[in-house]
């Protein structure tokens, strides 16, 4: 009898496994918060990147264009694919990198930190200088 609840022990821990990797990994689908956003994070090589999958302009509008960017030369992108993450390196819960882009408001940060809490949540941090600006963001898979 006290084998076979070991192996069903055994059998339940294997299962579970996965789903506590997936909370320590930031890969996945994100709500940003507003403006109905979704941001898939990525492996892109050794890093992390993220790149604008949803939101609710976007529903309306497939082909928006990155018109609130503050450069004129880059205000023609699409937003739909548009990476807003770039080069984040570290783990297993905080990871450090940039540039970050955020695209509801046209600013950028030369740097930037992504750090899980562990409920869900991602905290999103972009730093210009010494002004920084977090957002928390919602694994949505």
């Amino acid at each position: 009898m006290s084998r076979r609840a070991t192996a069903m022990g055994l059998a339940a821990a294997a299962a579970l496994a996965p789903a506590s990797a997936m909370a320590a990994d930031p890969v996945g689908l994100w709500a940003t918060g507003s403006e109905g956003g979704r941001v898939e994070i990525y492996r892109c090589g050794a890093a992390l990147c993220g790149k604008v999958v949803d939101a609710k302009r976007l529903r309306a509008n497939p082909d928006l264009r990155d018109v609130r960017n503050g450069d004129p030369k880059l205000r023609q992108r699409r937003l739909m694919g548009l990476i807003v993450l770039q080069n984040f390196k570290g783990g297993p819960s905080e990871w450090k990198g940039g540039p970050v882009y955020d695209p509801e408001t046209g600013d950028g940060a030369s740097r930037g930190e992504l750090r899980l809490l562990g409920n869900g949540k991602l905290e999103v941090k972009g730093c210009l200088a010494f002004f920084c600006r977090t957002k928390t963001w919602t694994r949505l898979n």
